[in-house]
């Protein structure tokens, strides 16, 4: 019997504090999510880049993906009876497209980070099933995400992830931040939890804090939820998984990898990135184009026009193993991954390694 204290976001309760992030292109599809919901946690989809895998991807690739989403849930539910999500970046050229397909397949809660969604609530149209999440880095940010969300739609948030800079994939931390020894995921937590602070008292109601961004063991969890943290968001640790949707060789960057092979990378939408290093990102940062033909303005802020790859292409490429043409993105604990296990293997462990820390 685990030790866990249970995560409650409205009135969904997942029996196990973890909520798996979610990582596209492909990486955290039905597969994941639903293994990760039958363990008792919050299995999330990422969003972006589905409409990849349907077959007019280049013909009409809207349509795609708002099609390969709503699938996708769907899939997903006829694997498990439990908690799932959605992860929808607010840099998504249809950002609102993607959130009403969610709400409207009755997804449980939608995680929405990479932008402030200051607008989300607006989506729901009277339905109070799916939960609204943000993702942010700052006490700041999410004071500004309660204020508007209450102020314009009487809304307020059913809880908040707070992402660190040890995250893996684009980050919410300018370059510069992300070698500041002040800038850790313990004083964001600390920074979110007493921004929050005032209006829980304001409004009467918890607003669970998700503390995520380099949470690798049981021990890890222990730490942040001592903190004050109501739950913590994983991603990293999920990929080497026999579960996680992308390919074998995919996985085995992670299981290969050295510490000094995870770095920070230029992304094409203008966001620092973390990700495993290889040929792909040497030959970009030497200044070498990979042609393309961009198949949709995905992503608001991407300069496709004089990008040397397309960031959707490179992860696609990559989760299906395709690794000379594209790259992983991963977490800074990612070289510490050793094999692959199931996920219930896995949540045994953090179990364990949690319990050791009782």
């Amino acid at each position: 019997m685990s030790n866990f204290r249970e995560l409650r976001i409205g009135s969904l309760t997942a029996k196990l504090p973890i909520v798996q992030g979610g990582m596209g292109v492909g990486v955290s599809m039905s597969g994941l999510a639903s293994a990760v919901a039958n363990q008792g946690g919050i299995g999330v989809i990422a969003a972006a880049g589905l409409g990849l895998f349907e077959r007019d991807a280049y013909t009409d690739f809207f349509d795609a993906n708002i099609r390969a989403l709503k699938k996708e849930i769907k899939k997903t539910r006829e694997k498990t009876q439990g908690i799932i999500g959605v992860n929808i970046m607010v840099a998504l050229t249809n950002f609102a497209d993607y959130v009403k397909a969610a709400i409207d397949e009755k997804i449980d809660i939608i995680f929405s980070g990479a932008g402030l969604p200051i607008n989300l609530p607006e989506f729901l149209n009277g339905s109070t099933h799916t939960k609204l999440v943000p993702i942010v880095s700052s006490g700041r940010a999410a004071g500004v995400i309660i204020k508007r969300w209450f102020d314009k739609y009487k809304y307020v948030p059913d809880a908040i992830v707070v992402e660190g800079p040890k995250a893996g994939g684009h980050l919410g931390y300018k370059k510069e931040q992300l070698d500041d020894p002040n800038c850790t995921l313990e004083n964001a937590l600390n920074d979110v939890i007493e921004a929050v602070k005032p209006y829980k008292e304001r409004f009467g109601r918890e607003i669970p804090i998700i503390a995520g961004g380099g949470i690798y063991t049981g021990a890890d969890i222990k730490r942040f939820m001592d903190m004050g943290a109501a739950g913590v968001q994983m991603a990293t640790r999920f990929v080497t998984t026999t579960e996680c949707d992308a390919s074998e060789e995919f996985k085995n960057t992670y299981i290969d990898a050295t510490e000094a092979d995870i770095g920070i990378i230029k992304s094409p939408v203008g966001l620092p990135g973390r990700a495993i290093r290889n040929s792909f990102i040497e030959q970009v940062e030497a200044g070498k184009r990979m042609p393309y033909k961009c198949p949709y303005h995905c992503i608001i802020t991407c300069d496709y026009v004089n990008s040397p790859y397309c960031i959707a292409l490179a992860l696609m490429n990559a989760h299906r193993g395709n690794l000379n043409n594209g790259f992983a993105f991963a977490g800074s604990n990612a070289y510490r991954a050793e094999k692959i296990i199931s996920v219930k293997e896995l949540v045994e462990q953090l179990e364990k390694e949690y319990d050791e820390e009782m």
